[in-house]
């Protein structure tokens, strides 16, 4: 008995030992700090914006008529290609070939009436040099002559205008292209009264297309004339369509308290797979540079810290507003560089550093039960202020 309970207090001591010596090193695994590099090289630097729009021919004439009248007969039908000057309709001419008709008649009157007036100004003009008649009866011959002649214009102004009108029932093509609408078949009536009436709407060139896009305010800033696009359409999803910015409009749009303007893209349409009316996904590169030095954005974001230094590393820091980080053995050296443009992830480094160096951008604590939460609190990284509701908690 005596000798069993020896050894039960020797595995006592041992146990409580074991005790001391966990509660002592923090009840966890000894943790490592790994650092996570990247390599400043040659990238592409690019930032975008993106929106809606619409694809329209870059020329698209409307047809009308100036006459009213009943269509007699259409020459053309959808998509129909149309030459500039062919006859696309024509209208019923019966009403207005008697008004010309009507009106060379007059006209024809008119020269009657003239023509005697001038031979009796001629008599009267002879009789009144010699005396024979009053001067009264003169000036009346004289502007009877003159109304005579005035009749014969107005009249002549009558037959041309009929002419023209019947003119207008021949309806032409005004361009080279394609019919994208019909507005009217054979035997509609068609009334010029007040407004143009719509007859057939024809796109110039299929081939050379344009998207108008609605671009937001914010981002309208960024928009210049030149600038690279690609968009997409439902109709071909696997399909990459590239165009450029032509015209920035300055008319804004307001709908919905939403302020956005209007953006003209090219969009070549060799295959003619763009179609008038399709909706169009578009993005807008604002920016773009090829082969520029660059680096993680977050490398100009990270900050040693001594805390988790062992004894053998040091920091050795510089003068300089932004600045990068390298680790050279046990070194923690600062550089500092003048930085371009960025688009968040990468940023163009000017100078201050070559081409290849490995730069810090992030950390990583390894080992220990509370990795994953010591992970996401970065000491590397500059922290926020503690505010009183911290403070409290603590």
């Amino acid at each position: 008995m005596l000798k069993n309970k020896k050894i039960w207090i020797g595995v006592g001591a041992i146990a409580i030992i074991a005790i001391i010596v966990w509660l002592l090193s923090g009840g966890k695994k000894q943790e490592t700090v790994s650092f996570e590099t990247a390599k400043v090289e040659r990238q592409r630097i690019s930032t975008s914006i993106t929106a809606t729009g619409t694809i329209e021919p870059v020329t698209s004439v409307t047809v009308g008529t100036q006459v009213s009248g009943i269509v007699a007969h259409l020459y053309v039908d959808y998509n129909s290609i149309v030459k500039k000057g062919q006859v696309i309709a024509e209208l019923d001419k019966t009403n207005l070939t008697s008004e010309l008709n009507t009106a060379r008649a007059n006209l024809a009157s008119a020269q009657s009436t003239l023509n005697y007036q001038q031979a009796n100004f001629k008599r009267y003009q002879t009789l009144f040099d010699k005396g024979l008649v009053s001067a009264d009866d003169y000036e009346n011959a004289k502007l009877n002559y003159e109304k005579a002649h005035e009749a014969v214009k107005t009249s002549q102004q009558s037959v041309n205008k009929a002419e023209t009108n019947l003119g207008y029932a021949t309806i032409t093509s005004p361009i080279d292209g394609v019919v994208l609408s019909k507005s009217v078949e054979e035997g509609q009536t068609v009334a010029a009264s007040f407004s143009t009436p719509e007859l057939f709407s024809i796109a110039q060139d299929l081939t050379d297309m344009r998207v108008i896009a609605d671009i937001d305010e914010a981002d309208i800033g960024g928009v210049k004339e030149g600038q690279r696009v690609t968009f997409t359409v439902d109709a071909f999803p696997d399909d990459r369509f590239e165009g450029q910015v032509t015209q920035v409009r300055q008319q804004a749009t307001t709908s919905s308290n939403v302020v956005t303007y209007e953006v003209v893209i090219s969009a070549p349409n060799k295959d003619l797979k763009l179609k008038p009316g399709l909706t169009a996904n578009v993005t807008i590169f604002t920016l773009e540079k090829n082969n520029v030095l660059a680096a993680p954005s977050k490398a100009l974001r990270f900050i040693p810290n001594e805390a988790l230094l062992t004894k053998e590393q040091k920091i050795e820091d510089c003068e300089g507003v932004t600045k990068v980080w390298t680790l050279e053995g046990n070194i923690f050296k600062a550089h500092a560089v003048e930085v371009g443009t960025t688009n968040g992830m990468l940023t163009e480094i000017v100078n201050g550093i070559s081409e290849g160096t490995e730069v810090l951008v992030d950390f990583k604590l390894n080992g220990g039960d509370d990795q994953q939460e010591q992970k996401a609190s970065n000491p590397f990284m500059p922290r926020p202020r503690n505010n009183k509701n911290n403070q409290q908690k603590k």
